[in-house]
C-alpha cells in the first residue's frame, strides 16, 4: 500500500477524499495511482494533506503525508521501472 492509498482509506475511501477535498473521484485516483500528492501541494498553492491529516483522526499527519507522497521523492529501485 503506498502512502497515498493508506491516507485516502484513513479517511473512508476516494469518495469521501474527493468530497473533502472538493476534487472528482479522478483526481483521487490519480493521486493513488501516482503515489504522490499534486505538485500544487508543493508550491503552497493548495492544502489537501492538510485536510486529509484533519480528516483521518489523527491516523497520519500532513508533514509525513506530504513528505511519503512527494512526487519529486527517490523510488526505490524496483519502482523506478
Amino acid at each position: 500500500m503506498n502512502p497515498m492509498q493508506f491516507a485516502i482509506e484513513a479517511v473512508g475511501g476516494q469518495t469521501a477524499a474527493a468530497r473533502l477535498c472538493g476534487l472528482s473521484n479522478v483526481a483521487i485516483h490519480k493521486w493513488v495511482k501516482n503515489a504522490a500528492l499534486p505538485r500544487t501541494e508543493y508550491t503552497e498553492k493548495t492544502n489537501y494533506s492538510q485536510i486529509l491529516a484533519d480528516a483521518s483522526g489523527g491516523k497520519f499527519t500532513s508533514q509525513w503525508l506530504r513528505q511519503a507522497a512527494n512526487p519529486d521523492r527517490e523510488k526505490a529501485p524496483d519502482a523506478a521501472a
